[in-house]
């Protein structure tokens, strides 16, 4: 028979979690691992350091005592003997003035004049133009001419170049300028600004100055004459820059030309060159010590064609003119030209001197950088006149050539040394330490004997002059060691020349 009964709880444990329990694993999970790297840099720093004691009277000269080996009784009894002597002589030789003007040039030697480069502008030699002038600019590096004609040819209207080329850049080339400017007309002369490297002024055979900025490749052409009555009538053969005398940092151009004005310009800010002042030749106010025909008629123009300013006073020049005469002339004169040319400014009559003539028109001349009274001529006679501003007829003349002499440049650095463009197509070197009589070098510059008409000595570069020819080329020449090298007592012996007085 069944009844209800309570019993105890009867618990059974789990074998599976006891057999999973006993299964577990532990897991753990990592980045890859870092890489760490030390570096160390320190500076380099070298230091000289000297010392040197005092000179101690009782020290020994030498750390180890040679005894009998540097006793020489002989040899100072000797020093003892010619030392009043010698310094009787060093005492002589540091009074001398043997070696005045004297300057040691470090650059290297060079024995021969040579040929460094040949410039020549394709379409210049096209219309066969001529080289009519070179200059250099104020750092010496490039060189600018101008095309045009001395001989036959419509002047006028025919078109003309002036040329640039920077000898110092890489990819320079001969036959490609780095600036070429094209003119309406015949360029006869050109100048670059004494400081600034980029100005340059170019005269023309129209009359007109031109002023341009080869640094500007748009528009070049920066200033020109405008006002028809101050411009010049005739073609112009000479261009300068000269200080201006109230701004000593500013600069003006002067034009010479052969309707008889020497006329000097300043630049405006609307690119127009205004006349400033001017003087004109006149025959009548020429020095009456002269035979140039003076006719009745007292505004008679008389050519000018070359001018150059005193380099020890700036208000001194030299003028040459178409009769072959030679004028001392002042800009500081009052008295006025009586010329009939419409003229903005009043023209003055700067003639003060008159020195004995050339057989022909003057071409070039040129004052001396070394001595105030000296300068030089050239002309058609063929000869080269070295004058004293003191007295009329010229110290020394020399024949350079059967032909003509169309310029003439005093070196820079050798005071007894000047070069000359001859007719016969020869670059002339004269050294007046060696000649009086005939030049030291003839350089053979075209060899058809074309003329070489226009020249330049490099002011920065002694040893490099450039000459231009009527075959269109120039021509850069590195001088011999020989020209460029100042020798002792240079100037005494020009003073010594300059002080002759001709009879």
């Amino acid at each position: 028979m069944f009844s209800d009964a309570v019993l105890e709880e009867v618990t059974v444990e789990s074998a599976w979690r006891k057999s999973q329990e006993s299964r577990c694993e532990s897991r753990c999970c990592q980045t890859i691992s870092l890489k760490a790297k030390e570096a160390s840099n320190q500076a380099c720093h070298v230091r000289e350091m000297g010392t040197q004691t005092e000179l101690n009277a009782n020290q020994r000269t030498l750390d180890v005592d040679l005894g009998p080996l540097l006793d020489y009784p002989d040899l100072g009894q000797f020093l003892k003997r010619v030392e009043g002597i010698m310094i009787k002589e060093l005492n002589k030789n540091w009074k001398s003035h043997a070696f005045d003007g004297y300057e040691v040039n470090w650059e290297e030697q060079h024995e021969q004049v040579t040929c460094l480069h040949s410039l020549q502008y394709p379409d210049a030699l096209e219309q066969q133009l001529q080289v009519t002038s070179v200059s250099w600019n104020s750092t010496g590096s490039i060189i600018a001419c101008s095309y045009g004609r001395f001989g036959d040819g419509d002047w006028s209207t025919e078109k003309s170049y002036v040329c640039t080329w920077n000898l110092d850049r890489r990819g320079f080339n001969a036959n490609n300028p780095d600036t070429v400017l094209d003119v309406p007309s015949s360029v006869m002369c050109l100048a670059w600004h004494p400081s600034q490297p980029s100005l340059i002024a170019g005269g023309l055979f129209n009359g007109d100055v031109l002023v341009w900025d080869t640094s500007r490749t748009d528009d070049p052409l920066i200033g020109r004459t405008g006002h028809v009555g101050d411009t010049h009538t005739d073609a112009v053969y000479q261009v300068g820059w000269m200080q201006e005398k109230s701004q000593g940092h500013r600069h003006q151009v002067f034009s010479v030309s052969s309707d008889g004005k020497i006329l000097v310009w300043q630049m405006e800010k609307e690119g127009h060159l205004v006349l400033l002042d001017g003087f004109a030749l006149v025959a009548q106010q020429i020095p009456s010590n002269t035979k140039i025909h003076k006719p009745g008629r007292g505004d008679t123009a008389v050519g000018v064609t070359c001018l150059s300013y005193s380099h020890f006073d700036p208000s001194l020049f030299i003028v040459g003119v178409e009769g072959g005469y030679l004028l001392k002339c002042s800009s500081s004169v009052q008295t006025l030209a009586p010329i009939n040319m419409g003229s903005s400014v009043p023209l003055r009559a700067p003639a003060q001197f008159t020195f004995s003539p050339h057989g022909g028109p003057v071409y070039s001349v040129t004052c001396s950088p070394f001595h105030r009274n000296l300068f030089l001529s050239a002309g058609t006679d063929g000869h080269a006149h070295l004058y004293s501003m003191l007295q009329a007829k010229p110290l020394v003349s020399l024949q350079l050539s059967q032909k003509y002499l169309f310029s003439i440049r005093w070196s820079p650095v050798r005071p007894l040394v000047f070069a000359a463009a001859s007719g016969d197509g020869e670059v002339v070197l004269v050294d007046f330490a060696k000649s009086f009589q005939k030049p030291s070098l003839c350089i053979k510059q075209t060899a058809s004997g074309r003329p070489v008409y226009c020249l330049e000595f490099n002011h920065a570069q002694s040893q490099l002059l450039a000459a231009g020819d009527g075959t269109g080329t120039v021509k850069i020449w590195q001088l011999s060691s020989d020209f460029i090298e100042q020798r002792a007592r240079e100037t005494a012996l020009l003073d010594e020349i300059a002080s002759e007085v001709v009879g």
